[in-house]
């Protein structure tokens, strides 16, 4: 180790209290540390606990089950998922564009806030941050690979950027199902109509229950297949696959958990978790049908990544 002023080598001189060797230098008297490498950009953490504390929060954990087990503060916590969350985000843009897909199904998926929509006050009504928010997910059913993601209000801006997403993630024809949310209709067909034989599955649902059941989801009473564009294959036009998504969704993120506290306090702490669950999802869980990761099967990556390649 030389100084970084007189250029010549420095002896040790003892430690710091985490540990870390610091050098003294012979001529200037000045002390330093070595230089260490910062995959966390900064933050003191050690990567075994980060690594632990996100497979935890992959798996459902609470922020709050989190800390508990893991002696760590919730602001730290919150902290290494918005890092984990950008980096990911990232990481789904790199990785995955212009793939050639076959099927693809997309969906929305409500969650809220904060607070739910009809609780918001007067002067929160246009802060879009707050209250209902809905994440649209893209699914290509054969690798079970997610394409393609948005989270926000459900508008059609917001479609319309979903769907441009889609259109950057994929290549060539492809047949895909949504729905029957209805800006779908302009938004594909501005975004990828020239390549996509595109159809809705709008289901029609028994009246709403009441009482002890008014959670349970309604009775679907007929699904109603309609072609909007191009002549996508009949026996292909199915929700199924990105409704079972919808609940892995659900049991891997606490925020999407019905009926509970874990909901999302801020809108950059929703979106981060969001970005890590589909990073793990799509590169480091193997399926069981699969026997692979669902990027092993779109031929993105030829193994199963761990936690430290999302941050690395």
């Amino acid at each position: 180790m030389t100084c970084h002023n007189c250029r010549i080598a420095c002896k040790r001189h003892g430690r710091d209290r985490k540990g870390n060797q610091r050098f003294k230098c012979r001529q200037c008297s000045k002390t330093f540390l070595e230089p260490q490498d910062k995959p966390l950009d900064g933050m003191y953490l050690p990567m075994s606990e980060a690594e632990l504390i996100l497979k935890m929060l992959v798996e459902g954990s609470s922020v709050s089950t989190v800390e508990r087990i893991t002696g760590v503060h919730h602001t730290t916590i919150l902290k290494l998922l918005a890092l984990a969350g950008e980096r990911c985000e990232r990481l789904m843009e790199d990785r995955i564009k212009a793939l050639p897909v076959v099927d693809v199904q997309a969906d929305e998926i409500w969650s809220f806030i904060q607070k739910k929509e009809k609780t918001k006050g007067p002067e929160e009504a246009h802060a879009d941050e707050i209250g209902d928010n809905w994440t649209f997910v893209a699914i290509e059913w054969n690798s079970k690979l997610i394409v393609a993601w948005h989270t926000g209000r459900r508008t059609k801006r917001d479609t319309l950027e979903f769907t441009e997403k889609l259109a950057d993630a994929t290549t060539g024809r492809f047949q895909l199902t949504t729905d029957g949310f209805g800006p779908y209709r302009a938004a594909v067909a501005e975004s990828v109509g020239q390549r996509v034989d595109f159809a809705q599955l709008v289901k029609v649902y028994a009246t709403t229950r009441e009482g002890s059941q008014r959670y349970s989801p309604a009775e679907v009473v007929e699904a109603v297949p309609y072609v909007r564009i191009g002549t996508p294959d009949p026996e292909k036009i199915c929700t199924s696959h990105i409704e079972r998504q919808n609940l892995t969704m659900r049991m891997g993120m606490r925020r999407f958990t019905r009926l509970t506290n874990g909901f999302s306090k801020t809108f950059k702490n929703h979106r981060a978790a969001i970005a890590l669950h589909f990073a793990f999802y799509n590169f480091c869980r193997v399926h069981r049908t699969l026997r692979a990761t669902p990027a092993m099967a779109a031929g993105i990556t030829n193994r199963a990544w761990g936690i430290s390649d999302l941050l690395a």
